[in-house]
């Protein structure tokens, strides 16, 4: 169920996003039966209790979940009460309504000890609406439709139509001022993702590019359908900035198996070689052995380019080839648990090391074959699993985005002036009185990372320039 949805006229209504909505039965102004999210009407239900407390006034539902045959019904009720410009105007064409999700909700303030729901009658006593609007937030629920932003939104203003985004986020667009429409015109940032097992790493930014509406979303590390995981996606002028999320270690937990090897070197691929389990094995010892830098071949079944060609394209024709070798560095690695002939260890490996063939050496030291069982990354740079949101967090809302300048925090920060600042956007060198060493990042007074610079001697070189003048 994922509550922070946008629902317009470009972006239509989609079931699927909402397979685990649990609807309820509630009582209109009129005291009749309608349908609405059920954590949507306690956010609701403790919003009208604290009104009431603070102001006095006695809120009423109008109207909540609508199926797309009775958005249908009231776009021609209205075609018929005011005419068709009108209804174009205010009543959603059919799929393009966010009553269709039951997040939505049109209420009445009683006056004069009545409910109503005519349009007009509610925009005589505006006023009242508006004062409600601060305490919209605290229980999770936005003004949806705003006085001034119609062009973006696609509705003229609406005091009463008010929208269910979680708490988290509610604060966010009031205190900003935004529409959901410009929060996700503006995302940008880096989401730690837990991936899980059977999906590939295009299957994740595939669904985090469905849940926030953006084709700019990528990913810094594949993870094969076998492994799981830290998975670092950065999203919109974030995805500018992936060779600087990637530049350090990677952590991982992996188990093999002693005595096997496939053509995959994991447990997904065909099974090539079994050899007789070795008895006493010093696997700790061994595996400090590999705690060095040396070249590692690479998997034929990876994603690396040889002669315009990636190796596994070659694997799956059959095709021999000579593999290509890559330094690597094993920083870190110990054994965590053996038995019956697996073992379990963790390790923090450079960029590039690849754990399946890692657990290929390690067997060939021994003389004998070895195939990896699972993996899981656990750490990605600066970024852990702890940190990272499930899939379920995705798909419910409750997710934690990193800002680009949280995600570039092991560098140096420097804040610069508005008269730099113009300098920065139009990717102009400049003079290192900071004595800066290395990469650096930029920040405009308003936190904003601008760009991203290289010091070099006395100079601060430009490379990547996140916000340009024209933005």
């Amino acid at each position: 169920m994922y509550y922070q949805a946008l629902v317009n006229k470009k972006h239509r209504y989609q079931e699927k996003m909402f397979v685990d909505r649990e609807l309820i039965v509630a009582k209109d102004i009129d005291e009749e039966n309608i349908e609405i999210e059920k954590k949507t009407y306690e956010a609701y239900i403790s919003l009208k209790d604290f009104v009431y407390e603070e102001k006095g006034y006695e809120l009423g539902l109008d109207s909540a979940y609508r199926s797309l045959s009775y958005q249908q019904e009231i776009y021609e009720r209205f075609v018929s009460d005011y005419g068709e410009e009108y209804a174009r105007g205010v009543v959603a064409p059919v799929g393009a309504s966010e009553h269709h999700t039951g997040l939505a909700i049109d209420f009445s303030i009683k006056k004069n000890g009545k409910f109503t729901a005519d349009n007009y009658e509610l925009m005589k006593d505006v006023i009242r609406y508006q004062e409600i609007v601060p305490y919209l937030s605290l229980f999770g629920f936005i003004l949806r439709y705003p006085k001034g932003r119609e062009e973006i939104t696609g509705y003229p203003y609406e005091p009463w139509h008010i929208r269910y985004v979680g708490v988290e986020l509610a604060t966010k667009l009031y205190q900003e001022n935004l529409t959901l429409e410009e929060y996700y015109q503006s995302l940008s940032g880096v989401l730690v993702v837990n991936k899980e097992k059977g999906m590939t790493s295009r299957d994740v930014v595939n669904l985090v590019s469905q849940y926030f509406y953006t084709k700019k979303v990528g990913h810094t590390g594949t993870l094969d359908p076998l492994a799981e995981g830290v998975l670092v996606v950065p999203i919109g002028k974030a995805t500018r900035i992936s060779e600087y999320l990637t530049a350090t270690y990677k952590e991982y937990i992996a188990t093999f198996q002693l005595g096997l090897l496939t053509d995959t070197l994991d447990s997904t691929g065909k099974v090539l070689e079994k050899s007789d389990v070795l008895d006493d094995v010093d696997m700790n010892t061994v595996l400090k052995s590999f705690q060095k830098t040396y070249l590692q071949e690479v998997p034929i079944y990876s994603a690396v380019k040889v002669g315009g060609k990636k190796l596994y394209e070659y694997a799956r024709e059959g095709k021999m080839i000579v593999l290509p070798k890559k330094e690597v560095t094993i920083k870190e690695i110990e054994l965590m648990d053996e038995e019956n002939g697996t073992f379990t260890f963790r390790c923090v490996v450079s960029k590039g090391c690849y754990i399946r063939s890692l657990i290929r050496d390690i067997g060939e030291s021994l003389g004998t074959y070895a195939t990896m069982l699972s993996l899981k990354r656990t750490k990605q740079g600066e970024f852990s699993i702890q940190q990272a949101n499930s899939l379920n967090d995705i798909r419910n809302g409750n997710i934690s985005i990193f800002s680009i300048k949280d995600a570039l925090s092991i560098y140096l920060q420097i804040s610069v002036d508005e008269a730099l600042e113009k300098k920065v956007r139009n990717g102009v060198k400049l003079e290192n009185i900071y004595e800066a060493e290395g990469i650096c990042i930029l920040l405009n007074s308003k936190g904003e990372t601008l760009a991203i610079y290289q010091a070099e001697n006395e100079v601060l070189i430009p490379l990547k320039v996140l916000y340009s003048a024209n933005d």
